[in-house]
C-alpha cells in the first residue's frame, strides 16, 4: 500500500489592505484563520511590517518559505499618504492621545508647498515617544503610558518624495493630506509634528494609509472580507501571491536541475550570474534560492 503524500505547504504573500483598528499580530491572526478554514496544513507565518491599529493599507504576510523574506521586506521603502490637522499636537502625535499643546495659526497652501522641500531627502527625525523602541530594555511606549519621561536618539533615515496629495482651495487650511514615499525607520507621525512645527504652529496625524511597501501596492492588496471568502471556498489560490512576487526588483539566474540540486544542499556553483549583485536563481519557475557571485544568500526549500 502506498504511503500517503505529505501535506504541500504554502509559500508567498497575503498582501491584506489592512483596516483601521486591526493590529498587524491580529491580521497574522486572522490570515492563520483563514489557513485553517482552507483547510490548509499548519505553515509558518510573519508580516512584512509592523502597521499601527490606526493606519490602513498595505500589510504584506508571508506564508512558508516567503517568511525568510520578512526581514527584507522591513528594510523596504515604503509609500504613504497622510494627514495633518494643525493647531493641536498630541502626546501620542496622532488622534489617540491627549493634546499637550495649542496654536491658533494655521498655514497656507503656499508655506505648505514652501516647507516641504526642507523634507526631502536625507532628515534627522526624534522617533515619537509613543513607539516600539526600546529604551534601556523597555518600550518606549510603556514609559510614556508610565508618566516617564522618554528621551529618544535622532536617527537618519530618507525622505525620497514628499508632496500635497490634495489641492487646497482655502487660503488657510485646517489640514492637510501629503504624500510621501520614505525610507526603513521613518516614523510619519513625527514628520507631521515637525512639518507643523516649521511652519510656526503645532499638529498631529488624523489620518494614516500606507500605499506601497516594497513591491506591493494598493492594486493588488486584498480585504479581509475577500480572504474569508477564498478561505470559505476551500482554496486560497485567488489570495496568494507567489514568493517571487517580493523580488520583482531581483533578476533571475536560471539555473539546470543539477545545479538546483547542489544549491538546495548548500553547494556553490562553478557557474554566477554574468552581472555583479543579488541574484534570484529558479529552475523553470520554481525560485531556489538567492545568490551574490557563487555564495548563496537564502536558499528556498520549494
Amino acid at each position: 500500500m502506498p504511503l500517503p503524500s505529505p501535506p504541500v505547504h504554502r509559500s508567498g504573500w497575503i498582501v491584506l489592505d489592512k483596516p483601521l483598528g486591526l493590529g498587524s499580530t491580529q491580521a497574522v491572526g486572522a490570515v492563520k484563520r483563514a489557513l485553517r478554514t482552507a483547510g490548509e496544513p499548519k505553515t509558518k507565518v510573519g508580516h512584512g511590517g509592523t502597521l499601527d491599529p490606526l493606519a490602513s493599507g498595505v500589510l504584506p504576510i508571508a506564508l512558508g518559505e516567503a517568511t525568510k523574506l520578512a526581514g527584507r521586506m522591513l528594510d523596504a521603502t515604503k509609500a504613504y499618504d497622510f494627514t495633518i490637522r494643525f493647531g493641536e499636537q498630541t502626546d501620542t502625535l496622532d488622534l489617540e492621545g491627549s493634546v499637550i499643546a495649542t496654536s491658533p495659526i494655521r498655514p497656507t497652501p503656499t508655506e505648505i508647498d514652501a516647507v516641504l522641500p526642507r523634507f526631502t531627502g536625507p532628515i534627522e527625525q526624534v522617533p515619537p515617544a509613543y513607539s516600539a523602541l526600546k529604551v534601556e530594555g523597555r518600550r518606549a511606549y510603556d514609559l510614556a503610558r508610565a508618566g516617564e519621561e522618554v528621551e529618544l536618539a535622532t536617527r537618519s533615515v530618507t525622505i525620497f518624495d514628499l508632496r500635497r496629495a490634495v489641492d487646497s482651495v482655502t487660503d488657510q487650511v485646517e489640514e492637510i493630506t501629503l504624500s510621501a514615499t520614505v525610507s526603513k525607520g521613518t516614523y510619519i507621525r513625527s514628520l507631521a509634528r515637525d512639518i507643523a512645527l516649521a511652519l510656526g504652529t503645532v499638529g498631529h496625524v488624523t489620518m494614516l494609509r500606507r500605499t506601497r511597501a516594497g513591491p506591493f501596492g494598493l492594486d493588488g492588496a486584498i480585504s479581509l472580507d475577500f480572504l474569508d471568502d477564498c478561505a470559505k471556498g476551500g482554496s486560497l489560490d485567488g489570495a496568494l501571491l507567489p514568493l517571487q512576487a517580493g523580488l520583482d526588483d531581483i533578476p533571475a539566474f536560471p539555473v539546470t536541475p543539477e545545479e538546483a540540486r547542489l544549491l538546495r544542499v548548500g553547494a556553490r556553483l562553478s557557474r554566477v550570474p554574468p552581472a555583479g549583485g543579488l541574484h534570484l536563481a529558479v529552475e523553470g519557475q520554481t525560485p531556489v534560492a538567492l545568490v551574490e557571485g557563487d555564495r548563496i544568500v537564502r536558499g528556498f526549500n520549494l
